[in-house]
């Protein structure tokens, strides 16, 4: 007799499946980088997805060279404000915020989101700070998404953005001289260049288990149901073990996507808007990346970039771009 090969049904390494903490995706580490210092980290709003010839930059493609089809993702990215630094040590439990300062000025939105500072310290106290203990800098940079008309929201959304470089008075001169400020991104990417992607994807709501984890509906002769999990386990021990599929929440989890490719940054919106606007978006009015392949969640999501970490290879520089499609999403 032959051994019975059966395995398991849907993978385990996003367990547990539940809802995200919230609509803003969290990067758990930065890739240290030397050089200048500069950010290394921006967001935007996904608009939609369109299509776009090129020509085929990946050298070890079979289309190499040669002008292809390939789907593409749009993100509006207005111009995002830095409020304020923030400096961290180490300790044995991890990093640990030393102190921050913030700007004065502030947008009256913005204590909707966080607990605003009612003083501030002075800036000037930056060139007095122990370099001794300090292990890392970051800004605090809060979106607009009342410049963009298809988000229908004031409120910012809040995140830290990591500033690289290998001098550390360089990299606390180069975050004072950001606060109050507004930043581009282009201070944070160029056109061809890699980054990692972060977002929340689509949420499903309360979901079964075939749908849930993939597993095979029961035989119509079953007692009770069909779209159940033929058994939750043994006897003892006397508990459901996390490995039995079974119903919960499906979407809304925070995902990372690895090595995306920036092939156009552009300021046109009329290069890109298709006729009758983005699918549950509308128009674009700002700034707008666009980014080859797909980028998790819906339309309005809010999308956080991240130099990357995994990517060995080369940047390919600017992109040849013959065409992208301005055609109606609108089904007509």
């Amino acid at each position: 007799m032959p051994d019975k090969h059966h395995p398991k049904r849907g993978s385990m390494g996003y367990s547990p499946r539940k809802r995200a903490k919230g609509h803003v995706g969290r990067f758990s580490s930065w890739p240290d980088l030397d050089g200048e210092p500069r950010i290394q980290g921006f967001a935007g709003y996904k608009a939609g997805m369109t299509h776009a010839f090129i020509r085929d930059y990946r050298k070890e493609s079979t289309t190499a060279g040669q002008e292809v089809s390939v789907p593409v993702t749009i993100v509006e990215v207005p111009a995002m404000r830095v409020v304020a630094v923030r400096l961290y040590r180490s300790t044995a439990y991890g990093l640990e915020a030393m102190t921050e300062f913030w700007t004065k000025k502030l947008d009256k939105d913005l204590a909707q989101r966080v607990m605003v500072p009612k003083k501030v310290q002075s800036l000037k106290k930056l060139d007095k700070v122990d370099l001794s203990e300090l292990e890392d800098v970051r800004v605090i940079a809060v979106t607009q998404p009342k410049l963009v008309t298809g988000v229908p929201k004031k409120v910012p959304d809040v995140m830290e953005l990591r500033i690289s470089g290998s001098d550390m008075r360089a990299r606390i001169d180069y975050a004072k001289d950001l606060v109050g400020k507004e930043i581009g991104v282009e201070d944070f990417i160029n056109e061809g260049q890699m980054i990692d992607v972060i977002a929340i994807t689509k949420g499903k709501g309360f979901q079964g288990a075939p749908k849930r984890w993939g597993i095979k509906l029961l035989h119509h002769k079953d007692s009770k149901h069909r779209r159940k999990v033929g058994a939750m386990g043994p006897w003892h021990p006397a508990y459901t073990m996390r490995e039995v599929p079974l119903a919960g929440q499906v979407g809304y989890h925070q995902r990372t996507e690895y090595n995306k490719r920036i092939l156009r940054i552009g300021e046109d919106p009329t290069e890109i808007n298709p006729d009758g606007g983005f699918l549950h978006y509308g128009e674009i009015r700002n700034k707008w990346v666009m980014i080859h392949g797909s980028v998790p969640g819906p339309a309005k999501r809010l999308i956080r970039f991240r130099d990357p970490t995994r990517y060995k290879g080369e940047d390919v520089g600017e992109v040849d771009i013959t065409y992208v499609s301005t055609a109606s999403k609108q089904g007509t």
